[in-house]
This record gives structure tokens, sequence and C-alpha cells, in this order.
């Protein structure tokens, strides 16, 4: 791959009170970004990519929190219709990108057809190699053509796979993460590997490098993975304007109509203490 490779496998977990600072100290910084995005009219693409519960979500919920989502916006497409499995294969993520001043985040991308469509047999072998031949022309127009474009593959080891998923089995909060294909997945371990193996061999370029994301600690990956595109886009602060609170105007005898003339919500919180 591109680059140098380090691992940070076997870490202890970071602690919360240290990933907290961070984390909104890196958010801050992510809002600067999104200013010079804005102010710059830059077309910044990111592909979150990896196994089922290797930690892309939790990331990208991250990454997204504090920005204007007229902006900055997660692209996660559902399975193809019929008329789009006749289209071109990139042609619906051509579609998604971003215009002059947006950030697009890919959860999940054309990167599908190298991982789940080809270990699950939803594309032929002469459809996955077609992509594999084409992906690398297709990013190489779209950084000619201007755009930034980052790729995080998060790796998560067997074990910690399966830990999350026996949990999002007793999570009722989590339990849509769970689904038959994730299941499915989880059987087809191997199968994976050996198709992101051969995906990186064919996509880590030059112009477009791979950058592993270690996600057995959540914390570490989502600071790691921040950290790293901060680090990439060479972005500047743009400077605000000064603003001030305007001064209301003095009051002409508005009344608020009486309460009972509108339906509010009940106060569910006052049974609850504290």
């Amino acid at each position: 791959m591109a680059g140098k490779k380090v691992r940070t496998s076997g870490v202890s977990t970071l602690s919360r009170a240290v990933y907290e600072r961070e984390l909104l100290r890196l958010q801050i910084q992510l809002v600067d970004l999104q200013d010079w995005v804005q102010a710059e009219g830059i077309r910044l693409v990111v592909v979150f990519e990896g196994r089922d519960a290797a930690g892309k979500g939790g990331t990208i919920k991250r990454v997204a929190e504090h920005l204007n989502p007229r902006i900055a916006r997660i692209v996660a497409l559902s399975k193809p219709t019929e008329r789009e499995r006749t289209q071109w294969y990139f042609q619906r993520y051509v579609e998604q990108l971003p215009a002059a001043g947006e950030i697009v985040l890919f959860d999940r991308s054309w990167y599908n057809r190298a991982g789940v469509e080809h270990v699950m047999g939803f594309c032929t072998k002469e459809e996955h190699q077609r992509f594999l031949h084409q992906c690398p022309i297709f990013e190489r127009m779209l950084i000619e053509d201007g755009i930034l474009l980052r790729k995080y593959w998060f790796s998560v080891s067997d074990a910690v796979q399966e830990e999350r998923f026996r949990k999002r089995m007793t999570d009722p909060t989590r339990r849509w993460k769970l689904s038959p294909m994730d299941l499915e997945s989880y059987t087809r371990w191997e199968a994976y590997s050996r198709a992101k193996d051969e995906m990186l061999v064919h996509t880590d370029i030059a112009e477009a490098p791979w950058y592993v994301v270690e996600s057995d600690d959540k914390r570490r990956a989502r600071i790691n993975m921040i950290a790293h595109l901060l680090a990439s886009v060479p972005y500047q602060v743009t400077p605000r304007p000064a603003t001030e609170l305007p001064r209301r105007p003095a009051a002409t005898g508005y009344e608020r109509p009486p309460r009972d003339l509108q339906t509010y919500v009940p106060d569910h919180s006052a049974g609850l203490g504290g």
C-alpha cells in the first residue's frame, strides 16, 4: 500500500475523558475545515469502508456532528434499483458527488462491488474484474477534475467483530444494525479478507491511497481518523466577520395568547424526578 503502514493494535483503551476532550478539539477544527471548503469552493469526498461492525458509522456520526448538513452530507445508498442495475456501475455514485463548497461522506461507496457484491455473488466475475480495472481510472478522473478524495478502511479483528455482533443482538437500540446480510458476512470472514486484499492491490493508487484505521478501539479509531483527515487537507482558518447581537426594538404591546388555546406536549419529564 502507499505510504507508511503503522499498526496500533494491542494498545489500551483510550479513557473517556481524554477521548471526549480531544474529540471536541478535532471537531472544532472540522468546522474550520468546513468553512474553508465553503469559502474556497472546494469539493471534498471522504470514503468510509470496512467490515460490518468496524466502526464506520460511529466515526461518520462524530465527523458530521457539528457540521452544517447543507454543506457536509452523508451518503448511504441502498441496494440499486432495477433501472440502476442497467446503468454504468459508477453512475449512481457520480450523482452524489459534491458541488463546489460541499463535503460528501460516503458510508460505503462504489467499493461495494469489491466487497459485499463480490463475496455474496451479487455481481459476476466479469463485473468484479471490470470494477477493479475501472475504479483507479474513475478516481483519477475525479482527482484530475479537482475533487479532494480521501479513502479510509476500518480494520477490525474477528474477535472484536464477534463481540460487537453479540452486543447488537441484545441491545434494543442497536438491533437494526444487525441484518441478515451482516450475519451472512460473519460466516465469510476469509472470503471478505481475500476480497479486501485484492481490492487494495488494484485501487491503492498514489493519487488516492487507502488509509487503514485500526478500529478494535472505537475511540482511538475515531480520533486517529479525524486527526489524519485534518492533517491531510491543506485547509486554512477562514476569518469570520465580527458579529454583535442586534438590539431589539421597544415593545409595542404584544401579548402571548392564553396557553389553553394551544396544544402542548405533555410534561413527561415531570415524573422522572431529579
